[in-house]
């Protein structure tokens, strides 16, 4: 029963949040849900002056959600699939080469550049934390998060090459960077243990090509199941058992399952796939019940991430090195991306000022304060966890708010 008041009170909210932001900001969805929860979570604090029971209530509330579970174990396999599902595979093939170097190298290299800046910054501040844990916070904070970009790309009218590169390195860095960040938080919880690079290796490779053949697996599976029959509510009901049968199945033998959904998802929605195994009324009932699933998960997703101010650690030495390490990002996102696109820039046409707005395109979100909270006391849970936060409110609110126009800006001026 508690499982399913914690799921009410979550929906109730995000439906009164969401009529709001519709209603009256107008807001695209992850923005309008994030301001109107933040908003209300500082109501509630101000109004705790003269009654904490509201404020004792709602932290209640917040620390009985195992936030790192629900996101990482259940909700993320949902989102990517429904996001695969809908991406253009004839665009994504084509730039197949920068995506999968962005996902990979970029990711690598953001994760290193990251650790490296913020250990000395932090250093600098008196605040005496070991590299590895730098490292482990640029794992984190490096992946982009398609759950944040998607509609907000969609509404900006970004050119098709440019909403497929940023599109498709989002929806497979966050396998690739859920992996580099356990490999570097299986060395950080064993520091005294040599590791192999070998067994490094063999972690990294198991995850994401277990996760790339799983992926693979199910969307074959799904494809020849709907093309031998021709039912839409029995064909919807495999593409939902593809995703929690599919995770499972991950979890249980070690695999990404972020990188399973994501090649399962573009396996099914690809247009080969859609014209031989879905009949026109299938494909409509398919697209409507995952765009209902993305949304309804994205408007939970968002109220949690706004609320989960409640419970974080407000120092001010964590607020500042927050706020610094906002241009550090970036910055160290500008330079992971510099060297793909230079290679790249040759064979494939690409869009003005790509790297420009690719690093401000490239929102964090709910999965960068899942890892943070995953973080142990020792690694600076509490530090990581309030700038983490910091991060991903001025990246939804302050980028996504601003993107749009930098989009239109810097894409019409192409000639």
């Amino acid at each position: 029963m508690e499982y399913y008041s914690i799921a009410t009170v979550l929906i109730v909210l995000s439906s009164i949040f969401g009529y709001i932001n519709v209603k009256f900001l107008k807001l695209p969805i992850t923005i309008g849900l994030m301001v109107i929860t933040l908003a209300f979570t500082v109501i509630v604090v101000a109004t705790a002056q003269f009654d904490d029971t509201l404020l004792l209530q709602e932290k209640a509330f917040i620390s009985s959600i195992d936030f790192e579970t629900v996101l990482l174990d259940i909700m993320l396999s949902f989102l990517l699939f429904a996001g695969a599902l809908h991406t253009n595979f004839q665009q994504l093939r084509i730039q197949r080469g920068p995506i999968l170097a962005f996902a990979t190298l970029g990711v690598l290299m953001s994760t290193f550049l990251v650790g490296v800046i913020m250990f000395y910054v932090l250093q600098w501040m008196n605040l005496n934390v070991e590299f590895i844990y730098c490292l482990l916070f640029g794992a984190l904070i490096s992946p982009t998060d398609p759950i944040a970009v998607l509609g907000i790309l969609k509404k900006a009218g970004a050119p098709k090459k440019l909403e497929t590169k940023i599109v498709g390195e989002s929806l497979f860095n966050d396998g690739v960077g859920v992996v580099v960040f356990l490999t570097i938080f299986a060395i950080a919880a064993k520091p005294e243990a040599a590791i192999e690079f070998s067994d490094i290796a063999t972690l990294f490779g198991q995850e994401v090509i277990g996760g790339l053949v799983l992926g693979l697996i199910l969307g074959y599976i799904a494809y020849r199941s709907m093309k031998s029959i021709d039912n839409y509510e029995v064909e919807v009901i495999i593409t939902l058992a593809t995703v929690m049968g599919g995770t499972m199945l991950a979890h249980k033998f070690h695999l990404s399952a972020p990188l399973a959904m994501v090649t399962a998802g573009l396996f099914v929605g690809n247009d080969t796939v859609r014209n031989a195994a879905m009949s026109e009324i299938t494909e409509t009932y398919v697209d409507k019940f995952w765009e209902l699933v993305d949304v309804l998960l994205n408007t939970i997703l968002f109220v949690m991430i706004g609320m989960e101010m409640l419970v974080l650690t407000l120092e001010g030495k964590y607020i500042y090195a927050g706020l610094l390490a906002i241009p550090i990002i970036l910055m160290c996102r500008y330079v992971s991306l510099w060297l793909p696109i230079k290679f790249f820039a040759k064979r494939l046409d690409f869009v003005p000022k790509t790297n420009l707005i690719m690093t401000w395109g490239g929102l964090r979100g709910g999965i960068s304060i899942a890892l943070a909270l995953s973080l142990t006391k020792d690694m600076h849970r509490e530090l990581f966890l309030v700038i983490t936060y910091i991060v991903v409110i001025v990246s939804i609110i302050g980028q996504g708010l601003t993107v749009e126009p930098i989009i239109k800006r810097l894409t019409s001026k192409k000639n």
